[in-house]
């Protein structure tokens, strides 16, 4: 495939390595320095775009690939609010979008599982339970993406929590209220240098705790299942999410 790369930052230069690896050919790489090449013509000689830019820039590349009627794959966060519009333009449009807040396998088979731990810990109301999530001190939004997924997983399936509230704690100092009512569900993220990343689910209670983590040891798994994602989507149409790829 020719792929085109919005955001060339430290992912886009992974997905590159691994794009290129897997034979494809990247015809179009577009970062803050030349955003002037950001243009209908040149998407449109892309089989398909890799979006991992900003939660500023994201709406705006997303719009500019359906512009050219280029399917698009979205790795960026922090945009989710805007979710329900894009959705629709996409399906008014027949664009093509598949986005995840991970495209790591790894992660994708955590979402799984932690969903079914929720619904088994319906039976247990004894267990109170936590997310939390370490990533670099670059790291844009809080809580992650990936975060939010997974606190989403646990309160479709865990009844009695109705909704997450996020403490971003950097360098030893919290930054949120962390008077959490009972039926709220904490999302602790924490930023510490270098970490790609470690999500951990928490079941605690008087007798012991159940501890259920994933940890990132770099990039690659990220990067890896965007093109693998870029791959799947290259011939559908409609909005997609990565569950619909693998299909659990």
């Amino acid at each position: 495939m020719k792929i085109a790369l919005l955001g060339y930052g430290k992912m886009g230069k992974i997905i590159e390595k691994i794009a290129t690896d897997r034979k494809h050919e990247i015809v179009l790489k577009i970062d803050y320095n030349n955003l002037d090449e950001l243009t209908t013509e040149n998407l449109a000689k892309a089989d398909v775009a890799i979006e991992f830019s900003t939660p500023g820039t994201v709406l705006g590349n997303i719009k500019q690939c359906f512009n050219a009627g280029v399917p698009v794959v979205v790795g960026t966060t922090g945009w989710y609010n805007q979710m329900p519009q894009v959705k629709q333009i996409c399906e008014d449009g027949d664009h093509t979008l598949l986005y995840a807040s991970n495209f790591s396998i790894g992660v994708n088979v955590f979402f799984h599982v932690n969903k079914v731990l929720a619904k088994l810990m319906n039976n247990y109301p004894y267990y109170d339970v936590q997310v939390e999530e370490i990533h670099h001190v670059q790291k844009l939004d809080s809580p992650s993406g990936t975060g939010i997924t997974i606190a989403e997983g646990i309160i479709e399936n865990l009844d009695r929590k109705k909704e997450w509230v996020n403490v971003l704690t950097t360098d030893g100092e919290e930054t949120a209220d962390d008077n959490i009512a009972a039926d709220q569900l904490l999302i602790e993220s924490f930023r510490i240098d270098s970490v790609p990343g470690t999500h951990t689910v928490l079941y605690d209670s008087e007798v012991d705790t159940i501890e259920f983590k994933h940890t990132a040891h770099n990039r690659n798994g990220f990067a890896l299942g965007a093109v693998m994602a870029a791959e799947w989507i290259s011939d559908k149409k409609g909005f997609h999410s990565i569950e619909d790829m693998f299909n659990f």
